[in-house]
């Protein structure tokens, strides 16, 4: 018989894993990971009165520019054709290590919903797998994020940022927000992980099991 628990600790930990698996993958595909060095329009080449300076961006494999002529204004998309054409092989192993932690952030955002349903597979708590799989996709965008500033040294980056970048040296660029944003979601990847105890606690505590034993389907506690 499916028991309906639903406690507070196991609802906020639901939604951190869902919040933060859309927040890292919102973050890798975002072209805002690197501002680049001002530039400004050429008035004479579709931008009439006087040029505003603006910065491109740069993620992964994805750009953001201003373009002149018949389709002028900012224009974003992926600048690689395939995984190969990532700016720097850095690059490449930093796409690696994120989607693998991006994969498993949403397989357990997914599970998530499904726990106040089901609590145990294979007599195994849901909660404990699932908080062990978000420990390793931390480990992974950890990984992920320590060599993406080793890629800095990339020709692609050497035209956003000028000469004076190299890896682990920004030159005339900036961090962006979809950066922070992937730290951030990393470092409550780590909090969800933890948490994920406390809700398996929550609905196996002895108030759940007396709720049980009088016959209740439907359990809800704070």
């Amino acid at each position: 018989m499916c028991h309906v628990i639903v406690t507070c600790r196991s609802m906020l930990w639901t939604l951190l894993s869902i919040v933060v698996a859309f927040a890292e993958l919102i973050a890798f595909m975002s072209a805002d990971w690197l501002l680049g060095a001002p530039r400004n329009p050429d008035p004479m080449a579709g931008f009439p009165g006087t040029p505003e300076a603006y910065r491109p961006t740069l993620g992964l494999y994805t750009r953001c520019t201003k373009v002149s002529g018949y389709r002028r204004g900012l224009q974003c998309g992926p600048y690689a054709a395939d995984f190969g054409e990532i700016a720097s092989g850095f690059w490449q192993a930093s796409a690696l290590f994120l989607c693998s932690g991006i994969l498993l952030l949403g397989a357990v955002a997914f599970v998530s919903v499904f726990t106040v349903c089901f609590q145990s597979i294979m007599k195994k708590s849901i909660f404990n797998v699932c908080g062990l799989l978000q420990g390793i996709a931390g480990l992974f965008l950890i990984l992920g994020l320590m060599l993406y500033p080793a890629g800095w040294g990339s020709d692609k980056v050497l035209s956003y940022c000028g000469a004076d970048a190299s890896p682990y040296k920004l030159g005339l660029c900036s961090l962006g927000w979809a950066f922070y944003t992937a730290i951030g979601g990393t470092v409550l990847t780590f909090i969800c992980a933890v948490f994920s105890a406390q809700a398996e606690i929550a609905t196996s505590s002895d108030k759940v099991q007396e709720e049980i034993e009088e016959g209740k389907s439907l359990i809800c506690l704070i």
